[in-house]
């Protein structure tokens, strides 16, 4: 793995199985001779600023959380409290911070069994409205994997020519090899996208030896998992330290943590990197080789 790579911020398929290498776009063409690639992560429904996201790149990779259900900064904001108000938002997200989950927990059920017409209809068409906006933003070519807040199965009604979905799989570009690794890990907030350590480590292990790992969620790093302003830790992969450590790519990129007490930690040769909270920056993560 020959190559040098200058990393920098710009200003301010679930299932596991063989890997498959997917061909680049023309215009990444796996011969071409310096390469700039952006690079988002959690999004969370800001669609307006993917617009320009991949401006002056070759191509922009995104590593999931597209749909935004709940924001903890502005109650107003996302599906959750467009179908049950702001303050019934407020009230649910401080029962989560408490870690208060069981009546988090039963608090939805309320709220979901008193809303007009079919609950699952209802959600189903909120998520089709945000992922439409999305989508129709994303430039091309756009190489996406999943976060663990969005629904893989409702992905593929709104794919166009030039976006490409990635888990569990590799990408040929610019004469580097790319690993995408999507969702999370089970947990007591019981998002979307949260799978078994085993289904996890199984797609970490089917990408295989590569230049970047690009993933949701961070290794099992403890200063890579605090936020610093949620104050509590997140879950991390320990497949993918263990994969770090056996493989030594050049990069581990992900996000999923929006206010970490460390964007980066190095670990042997290879630079773990949390690209930022798109959502709250609106601006990509820059890698050049």
């Amino acid at each position: 793995m020959d190559g040098t790579a200058t990393a920098v911020v710009a200003p301010e398929r679930a299932a596991a199985g063989p890997a498959r290498s997917v061909a680049p776009d023309a215009v990444t063409s796996a011969y071409c001779v310096g390469m700039r690639v952006h690079v988002v992560s959690d999004v969370h429904g800001r669609h307006e600023a993917l617009r320009g996201a991949a401006d002056g790149a070759d191509a922009l990779f995104c590593l999931g959380d597209l749909l935004q259900f709940i924001d903890y900064a502005d109650h107003s904001q996302g599906i959750f409290p467009d179908l049950f108000g702001a303050d019934a938002a407020g009230a649910f997200i401080a029962l989560r911070t408490a870690k208060r989950f069981d009546e988090a927990r039963a608090m939805s059920r309320r709220l979901w069994a008193g809303l007009d017409g079919d609950p699952a209809t209802r959600l189903e068409a909120a998520v089709n409205r945000q992922y439409a906006q999305l989508f129709a933003a994303f430039p091309t070519p756009s190489y996406l994997t999943y976060g663990n807040v969005d629904i893989p199965r409702m992905w593929s009604a709104h794919l166009r020519p030039g976006l490409h979905v990635l888990d569990g799989e590799r990408l040929e570009l610019g004469g580097w090899a790319f690993g995408f690794v999507g969702g999370g890990l089970r947990s007591p907030y019981r998002t979307p996208y949260e799978l078994p350590d085993d289904v996890y480590e199984a797609k970490v292990a089917a990408v295989g030896e590569v230049d970047v790992l690009c993933a949701h969620i961070p290794p099992a790093v403890p200063e890579l998992l605090y936020d610093t302003v949620a104050r509590r830790m997140e879950r991390g992969s320990q497949a993918l330290l263990d994969a770090v450590r056996r493989t030594g790519p050049r990069y581990l990129l992900f996000g999923h943590v929006h206010q970490p007490l460390a964007r980066q930690v190095k670990i042997g040769d290879t630079e773990c990197l949390n690209v930022g909270h798109f959502r709250a920056t609106g601006r990509p993560f820059v890698l050049e080789w």
